[in-house]
C-alpha cells in the first residue's frame, strides 16, 4: 500500500471554508486524544455527514504517513446487521491499518496502547495481489487471497465513553486500536467454508464471544468484496500484501489490564491477545 493509496475521495466541489475548517478541528480534536491518551468529545458537532467524516479520516491519515507510519491494509467495520440498525446505516464501513497497530500473537500488548479497548474475532485475508476491477467477482478474490488467518481485533474509541454515531466512528478510523493475527497461514482453499466456521473467543478458559463467518456480512468474503468495489471506486484499490479484517464473527467483549484473549475459528486455528497489567504510556 503506498502513500498515496491512503484513503477516500477528495472534496472535488467548490471550496467550503467552513467544511474544511470543520474537518480540521474534527482531526484535531482525534489527534489530541491519540497523542495524550485521553478521550475527548464526540466529533458529530463538527462533522454530521459520512463523506465529511471520511475526510476527517483522511486528513488524519495524511498527517500519520507524515509522521513515519507505515499502511498496511483495511479493516472493514458495521459488518454486524444488528450493529448497522442501532447506527441506521445499511452498509459497513473501513478504516486504515497501520504496521504499528499489529502486535504478534500471543504477545502483550501495553496498556494505554488502546483507549477504552474492546475486543472481537475476525478473519483476516492477506493478498497475494492486487484487486482493481470495477466490480470483483468471487473468483477474483480467490485468485487474489493469498493465505487466511484467525485475528482478534483490538476496537478503541478515541470518544469519551464510545459515545459514538456513524459519523464519530468513521471520523475516528472506524475505531481501530490495534489487531493480532493468527501465527499459522492457512491457504484459501483449506480453510473449508468460511460462513459456517464456527469461532469461540475464551478470557482465561472462559467463553466470553461466539459466533459464525455468517454474522459477518454473511459471509466474510461477502465483507470483502463491499471493500474491494468501493476502494476502487474511491481511486484506491486494495494492493498484493495488503491485510484485510473483514469484520467480527461475533460480539465484541470489554478488555481490562491483564486479560488473556484468545480465540478459535473452525479450520483457521488459534489466536491470543494478551494486555499488560502496568500502564506503559
Amino acid at each position: 500500500m503506498t502513500a498515496e493509496n491512503t484513503g477516500p475521495i477528495e472534496n472535488t466541489g467548490p471550496a467550503e471554508n467552513t467544511r474544511t475548517d470543520a474537518v480540521r478541528a474534527a482531526a484535531d480534536r482525534l489527534a489530541r486524544a491519540h497523542a495524550d491518551g485521553v478521550p475527548v468529545a464526540p466529533v458529530r458537532d463538527l462533522v454530521a455527514d459520512v463523506d465529511a467524516a471520511y475526510q476527517v479520516q483522511q486528513t488524519l491519515t495524511r498527517r500519520w504517513l507524515g509522521e513515519g507510519r507505515r499502511p498496511v491494509g483495511r479493516k472493514i467495520g458495521l459488518t454486524s446487521t444488528a450493529v448497522q440498525r442501532q447506527l441506521g446505516v445499511d452498509s459497513p464501513d473501513f478504516g486504515m491499518l497501520f504496521a504499528d497497530m499489529a502486535a504478534p500473537d500471543g504477545a502483550e500488548i501495553p496498556a494505554g496502547a488502546v483507549l477504552q479497548p474492546k475486543a472481537e474475532a475476525e478473519i483476516a485475508l492477506v493478498l497475494g495481489s492486487d484487486l482493481t476491477h470495477e466490480r470483483h467477482t468471487v473468483a477474483d478474490l480467490f485468485r487474489a487471497i493469498a493465505y487466511v488467518v484467525p485475528a482478534i481485533e483490538v476496537v478503541g474509541s478515541r470518544i469519551r465513553g464510545w459515545d459514538i454515531t456513524l459519523a464519530d466512528t468513521v471520523a475516528d478510523n472506524a475505531s481501530c486500536g490495534m489487531y493480532v493475527l493468527g501465527a499459522t497461514p492457512t491457504p484459501l482453499e483449506r480453510a473449508g467454508d468460511l460462513r459456517t466456521a464456527g469461532m469461540t473467543m475464551e478470557r482465561r478458559g472462559d467463553q466470553v464471544s461466539t459466533g459464525t463467518g455468517a454474522a459477518c456480512l454473511g459471509h466474510p468474503l461477502n465483507a470483502a468484496l463491499w471493500l474491494a468495489d468501493t476502494l476502487v471506486r474511491l481511486g484506491h484499490p486494495l494492493l498484493a500484501g495488503d491485510t484485510v479484517l473483514t469484520g467480527a464473527l461475533g460480539p465484541m467483549v470489554p478488555v481490562t489490564a491483564g486479560d488473556v484473549l484468545e480465540a478459535h475459528i473452525e479450520g483457521l486455528g488459534s489466536v491470543r491477545a494478551a494486555f499488560a497489567r502496568e500502564e506503559s504510556r
